[in-house]
């Protein structure tokens, strides 16, 4: 599993880091983590502010900071799709 970052470097950016981080832990999966923070990689993906949370490239939340409840059911969904 991949998961991306998509942010600028603000604090709900790496609120955003955290909080995927503590999921993925709690959850015990094997995923890369990556902050994505280059505008023009960023523009790659169709969102209008940041932060975004892409999870095997598909884009699931920007421009806020999801609940840890709402990470877990994105990475849950994104799991049952592989």
């Amino acid at each position: 599993m991949e998961i991306k970052i998509l942010g600028s470097g603000c604090a709900k950016c790496h609120q955003l880091e955290q909080t995927v981080k503590e999921v993925v832990n709690e959850m015990c999966i094997d995923a890369e983590i990556y902050y994505v923070k280059n505008i023009s990689s960023i523009m790659e993906y169709p969102i209008i502010t940041t932060p975004g949370l892409v999870i095997n490239e598909k884009v699931v939340s920007s421009g806020r900071v999801p609940s840890k409840a709402e990470i877990t059911s994105f990475i849950t969904t994104a799991l049952e799709n592989e």
